[in-house]
């Protein structure tokens, strides 16, 4: 007789965002998060998709909504993921985030935690309990990406829409398309299709494991900012943010590495730094701005 295997365990971790929203009208896909209802738990919206113990045995994190806005909160975040990941009988983890932000904070993870088990970040578009939300089909195939062997070794990882995309590269391109989760120039890993999980390419970047980060040793991290440079810009605004204590703001820019005329002309420090397109500005290749903010607030650490 066959002795029937059982299957991995992933532990399920919440934070605030759509995926958990539970509006009593099943129409009511804008103002769900001001309607009154409560949030479905961690626990409740495994419950509610059986069907993940097809693929997984799921054990759910004690808190529900974990934060994750300010770096202070990254960091717990981070540490409190990798405590999960030592535990030697867990395949991988996932954890439900707002969509917005969802590329900041797992470019983050992607740089911070130590582990080459997979950690699956995972949202919504629609919220859960509404018609043709996208919140389980996500949830469950989260589930089944995080459980799967093959994702081990490609750092972390976004699942929505049946798509896996790579930390570093991923986006939000849309406010209300399923299919908002774009890597533009690189395209996306693999495919959680309903039959296996698919993986075309992996990440070539450092990731987890492979950098210099240890957040262990950070007692501190230091104001990082966004600015945009663009045409007729006068500086005024760099001038500003050096003034509340910017150590280093990434900036949109132009082509080879440039800053419009009047900008650089009014930067703080006119030479060798960020903003004049001088010997210090870094250029941030495929990032967004909102990705490109991460190793900043890493690097400028104490």
């Amino acid at each position: 007789m066959v002795k029937k295997i059982a299957p991995p365990r992933v532990h399920f971790m919440t934070g605030p965002g759509t995926l958990p929203r539970n509006p009593k009208n099943r129409l009511e896909y804008l103002r769900y998060s001001v309607t009154g209802e409560p949030r479905l738990t961690g626990r409740q919206l495994i419950e509610l998709i059986p069907e993940v113990q097809q693929f997984a045995q799921v054990s759910v994190e004690t808190e529900d909504f974990i934060p994750y806005d300010s770096p202070e909160e990254l960091k717990a975040l981070s540490l409190r993921i990798m405590g999960h990941l030592q535990d030697p009988d867990l395949a991988g983890l996932v954890f439900s985030h707002g969509t917005n932000t969802i590329e900041e904070t797992a470019y983050f993870l992607n740089l911070t935690v130590k582990s080459k088990k997979p950690v699956v970040i995972v949202g919504a578009q629609r919220p859960f309990s509404t018609l043709s939300s996208d919140g389980p089909a996500n949830l469950l195939n989260a589930i089944r990406v995080a459980a799967n062997p093959r994702s081990r070794g490609k750092g972390i990882l976004v699942v929505l829409n049946d798509e896996i995309n790579a930390a570093r590269e991923v986006t939000k391109t849309n406010t209300y398309r399923l299919e908002t989760f774009q890597s533009r120039q690189v395209g996306l890993l693999g495919y959680a299709d309903p039959d296996h999980i698919v993986y075309c390419r992996s990440p070539t970047r450092r990731h987890t494991r492979q950098t210099e980060f240890d957040l262990t040793q950070v007692r501190h991290f230091s104001r990082v900012d966004i600015l945009y440079a663009h045409s007729g810009n006068d500086g005024e605004l760099a001038k500003a943010a050096v003034a509340l204590g910017d150590w280093s703001s990434p900036g949109l820019g132009r082509g080879t590495r440039r800053m419009p005329g009047r900008f650089s002309r009014s930067c703080p420090t006119s030479r060798g730094c960020e903003w004049c397109g001088a010997a210090g500005l870094v250029p941030a290749e495929s990032f967004e701005m909102t990705i490109g903010r991460r190793p900043g607030l890493l690097l400028l650490t104490t």
